[in-house]
C-alpha cells in the first residue's frame, strides 16, 4: 500500500544514486539518463562542486525569509540579469511559480494603462505549469480537464503563426504575450527562425508585455544560455527554472523597464523562494557552465546527434521528423509509441514519450560516446515497431 495520492504513474523502478550521466537503482544497475528528471540536471548527477556547495551552505544557513537581505540571493539576481539583459528578479520554487508572477506582473500592467480586464495571449499546445493560473494559460485541454472553471482572461492563438496575434491588435484588454520559445511538453516544437520577432514587433506596436518561459529551453538547454538569444532580442519578462539548481527546487522570473517596477511590497511573494541554499547552489550552476565551456559542448554534441539519427532514421518509414535544438530532441513518429518507454527501461535508457514523438533531454555535459549509446537504442526502439 502506498501513502502517496495517484496523481503519477511512476515506472516500477527506484533510484538510490547517480553520477555524471547515469542514475543506479537499488538493485545495483545503472542506466543511462537521457530525460535529466526533465530537463533539471543538466548539469548531470551529484556533480561535485554543486554538491560541495550544498553542503558548505547547509552547514551555514538555510532559510531565513524574505524579511530580510540575502546575500546570495542579491548576487545571483544580479548574476542573471546581467546575463540576460534584464532589470530585476523575484524567486520563487518552480517554473509554475516564476510563470504565476509574471502572469501577475502582466496584469499590474494592465491595470497601470487602465485595463479593468486584462487579458493574456498564450499558444495552444503550450505548457506553463499547473496551479490555477498557469493551468489556464497553458493551451492543452487535456491536462485542464476536470478543474473548470478555469482563470478566466486568456486567449490561446496558434503556435507559430503571427497572424493569429496580429487579429487581436484591436482587443483593446490584451497586455501580452506569453510563449515558450521551443513548445518542450508538445514534443520540442521549433517555430520559425524570425517568429519571436515578429511576435516581439507586434507587442511593441501595441505596448503589450512579451512573456517568455524559459522554463524548459533557459540555462543552456539549446545551445545558448537563453534561446531567445538566437532571435538576438530580450523579452519584457523571462521565466527561468528546472536546469537553474540542477535538481534544487528554484524558479526565477526577471523583467526589464517599467515591467521591472510594477512589484512593489506587498504585492507579491514566495515564504521560501530565494533563500540561501537554492541560491548558493543556482551560482553554482552559472559558475560551472561558464568555467566548463558547458554551451560549446551542447553544441558540439547536438550537431553530431542531429548527423547520426538523420543518417540512421532516413529510409524508416514510421518516422515523420527529427527536431534538435541544443539538447532537445524529438524523434515524431507515424502511430503510437507509448510503449517504447518500458522498452527504453528495459535497454537501461531513461526517454520520455510525448503524444507520437519520443522526446530526450540528456544532460548537457554527455559526451559523444554516451551519445552513441542513446542514439544507438533510441534507433532500435524505432527499429522494433
Amino acid at each position: 500500500m502506498s501513502y502517496l495520492m495517484s496523481n503519477y504513474l511512476p515506472l516500477e523502478i527506484t533510484f538510490v544514486k547517480g553520477s555524471g550521466c547515469y542514475l543506479t537503482n537499488n538493485k545495483g544497475d545503472q542506466y543511462l539518463d537521457a530525460l535529466c528528471g526533465v530537463g533539471v540536471t543538466g548539469l548531470g548527477h551529484s556533480h561535485p562542486e554543486i554538491s560541495k556547495a550544498i553542503q558548505s551552505q547547509s552547514q551555514q544557513l538555510l532559510h531565513t525569509s524574505n524579511w530580510y537581505h540575502i546575500e546570495h540571493q542579491e548576487a545571483l539576481a544580479e548574476k542573471l540579469c546581467i546575463l540576460s539583459k534584464m532589470d530585476a528578479a523575484f524567486f520563487g520554487n518552480s517554473g509554475a511559480e516564476a510563470n504565476e508572477a509574471a502572469i501577475k506582473i502582466a496584469r499590474l500592467h494592465g491595470r497601470a494603462n487602465n485595463i479593468n480586464t486584462p487579458t493574456i495571449l498564450t499558444a495552444t499546445q503550450s505548457f506553463h505549469g499547473r496551479t490555477m493560473a498557469t493551468l489556464s494559460a497553458t493551451g492543452n485541454p487535456k491536462v485542464q480537464a476536470g478543474f473548470a472553471p478555469l482563470v478566466s482572461e486568456f486567449i490561446h492563438v496558434e503556435f507559430n503563426n503571427i497572424e493569429t496575434i496580429k487579429q487581436h491588435q484591436n482587443n483593446n484588454d490584451i497586455v501580452a504575450v506569453m510563449l515558450e520559445p521551443i513548445q518542450g511538453e508538445s514534443g520540442v516544437i521549433i517555430p520559425d527562425a524570425n517568429y519571436l520577432n515578429q511576435v516581439q514587433e507586434v507587442c511593441q506596436k501595441n505596448n503589450w508585455l512579451l512573456i517568455l518561459d524559459e522554463v524548459q529551453t533557459g540555462i543552456g538547454r539549446t545551445g545558448k544560455m537563453f534561446a531567445h538569444q538566437y532571435n538576438e532580442i530580450t523579452p519584457d519578462i523571462l521565466t527561468l527554472a528546472k536546469g537553474l539548481g540542477n535538481g534544487v527546487p528554484i524558479g526565477a522570473c526577471l523583467a526589464k523597464g517599467n515591467a521591472a517596477k510594477l512589484l512593489t511590497p506587498g504585492t507579491h511573494g514566495s515564504t521560501f523562494g530565494g533563500n540561501p541554499l537554492v541560491c548558493r547552489t543556482a551560482l553554482t550552476v552559472l559558475e560551472i557552465i561558464k568555467q566548463d565551456e558547458i554551451l560549446d559542448n551542447v553544441n558540439k554534441i547536438s550537431n553530431h546527434i542531429a548527423k547520426i539519427f538523420t543518417k540512421k532514421l532516413k529510409n524508416i518509414s514510421t518516422v515523420k521528423e527529427i527536431r534538435v535544438k541544443g539538447l532537445m530532441i524529438a524523434i515524431e513518429l507515424d502511430q503510437d509509441c507509448a510503449h517504447l518507454l518500458q522498452l527504453a527501461l528495459d535497454k537501461k535508457l531513461l526517454i520520455n514519450i510525448t503524444g507520437q514523438s519520443i522526446r530526450l533531454l540528456p544532460p548537457l555535459i554527455i559526451d559523444k560516446a554516451q551519445a552513441n549509446i542513446m542514439i544507438e537504442t533510441v534507433c532500435e526502439l524505432i527499429e522494433s515497431l
